[in-house]
């Protein structure tokens, strides 16, 4: 790497650090109405930061939280780079399982411990730093520079898409790099190849009109709770795979030279079972883990609500019963057509005696890149140089909603290259984000400008 850009990063490390900390200090949880403010107060100091190293930044409106958008383009000539990120973050309950408060960063044993700090503002902070470190120096920078850092991600990025088309003119560039993803393992760059999609829906049945006394209706009453387990039941066969008729017809088979690759990364099943403290692996038969995490689709029970759930006993026959589902989509399932197939299977199995209504929430499509061209060519140089190892190619079982509709509303080829690591607990109480990948990872985006520019010139 460039010594005067790894000079500056080492020499302002602690300044940087202390600017991290001050905004995962910020609680910008976007699915909590009495956290817009927070909201609001976050999109700022995005825009501030942007607007300090001389980006002409804008806060724009939407219907739900601001999207922040800050230009720089004073590289005549030179290629345009959009570098997507948010700054929304999960709600952090249950508080009670937090070792420190979600919000008050703490480090231990090397590790950055936030609600924020891997997902999403750690990865896309460290790209403001290395662009700073390009403007301190040198005073400018090899490539334009557009960022865009919305505050919708975690609740499906609903007004993205209608934004990114708006705005299209604004956001053109010749390449999108997003960092929200995670590396194979400590150590072990990666460039993310797939992205699995989602369709998000919400089960209810409606029973009696209200609950009752389960010794003297029940067994003439159909229980709600009952009917929606077994609806729940058929989703799945014995052996694991999804029993929705139509469900695997659009799936696109991978190629075996990529299924290889995958194969060969070192992987282990008893320390993946020790990772999420479970006794034995599940799902469709006939894939590796990898395999199933990245390439297969899901239809997975996020969430049951019904009758009495509170200390002691209470015989009740309960009213309603509603689940949460999730269906994990690969190319080439659409959302829309799982919606439909979904909706179908639900409404022939649910039994008699109860209404049964299914709701789509949101919803993304999958994604699939072609690892070729100058961007990926200057990630894979610029990740080994910092990390002193060649990258590998990975897949990741979560969605970005957003990935899809940068590579066709700007016709732009996408480059997700993560510094996040297994076992950092997004989503989940005690996230961490490591320190050293948080340095590296400064290190090795402020050189790939470097190698990009001059991949393009050739």
């Amino acid at each position: 790497m460039a010594e005067d850009l790894a000079r500056f990063l080492s020499d302002n490390d602690a300044r940087i650090r202390d600017e991290l900390f001050a905004l995962l200090r910020i609680p910008s949880v976007s699915a909590r109405s009495e956290h817009k403010g927070d909201m609001a107060r976050t999109a700022e100091w995005v825009r501030d930061s942007l607007s300090s190293l001389g980006f002409e930044t804008v806060i724009h409106q939407t219907k739900g939280h601001p999207i922040v958008v800050g230009e720089w383009r004073k590289a005549a000539g030179a290629p345009t780079v959009l570098i997507y990120g948010h700054y929304d973050v999960q709600p952090a309950e249950p508080l009670e399982l937090w070792t420190s408060p979600p919000f008050e960063p703490t480090v231990r044993d090397g590790k950055i411990f936030a609600r924020g700090s891997v997902d999403d503002k750690g990865q896309f902070f460290l790209h403001i730093k290395a662009v700073e470190a390009h403007l301190k120096t040198r005073g400018t920078l090899p490539v334009n520079i557009v960022f865009l850092i919305e505050g919708e991600e975690e609740i499906g990025s609903e007004h993205l898409a209608e934004f990114v088309s708006v705005h299209r003119e604004t956001l053109k560039a010749d390449a999108v790099v997003i960092s929200d993803s995670t590396m194979y393992a400590e150590g072990q760059p990666s460039i993310l190849s797939s992205l699995r999609g989602l369709a998000y829906f919400e089960i209810n049945v409606q029973g009696p009109a209200g609950d009752l006394h389960s010794g003297i209706y029940g067994g003439a009453v159909v229980n709600p709770a009952t009917a929606l387990a077994q609806i729940i039941a058929t989703f799945h066969d014995e052996s694991g795979k999804v029993a929705i008729d139509g469900f695997y017809d659009a799936v696109r088979d991978w190629e075996p030279e990529i299924r290889a690759q995958m194969r060969e990364l070192p992987a282990d099943d008893a320390a993946f079972l020790k990772e999420v403290g479970a006794s034995a692996l599940g799902g469709e038969p006939g894939y590796t883990t990898l395999e199933k995490l990245w390439t297969r689709p899901t239809c997975e029970v996020n969430g049951l609500l019904s009758g009495y759930t509170g200390e002691g006993a209470k015989t009740v026959l309960p009213a309603r019963a509603m689940a949460k589902v999730s269906c994990r989509l690969v190319p080439d399932q659409k959302p829309g057509d799982v919606e439909r197939l979904f909706k179908a299977h639900v409404a022939r199995v649910a039994p008699k005696g109860v209404t049964v209504t299914c709701e789509h929430l949101h919803g993304g499509r999958p994604w699939k890149a072609k690892l070729e061209g100058p961007i990926y060519d200057a990630a894979r140089t610029a990740l080994e140089s910092a990390f002193g190892k060649a990258p590998v190619i990975t897949g990741e079982g979560g969605s970005i909603p957003v990935v899809s509709d940068f590579e066709e509303t700007l016709n732009a080829p996408v480059l997700l290259v993560g510094f996040g690591l297994p076992g950092e607990n997004a989503h989940a109480p005690d996230e961490w984000m490591s320190e050293e990948n948080f340095r590296v990872g400064m290190r090795a985006m402020a050189e790939m400008w470097d190698h990009y520019a001059a991949a393009v010139k050739q």
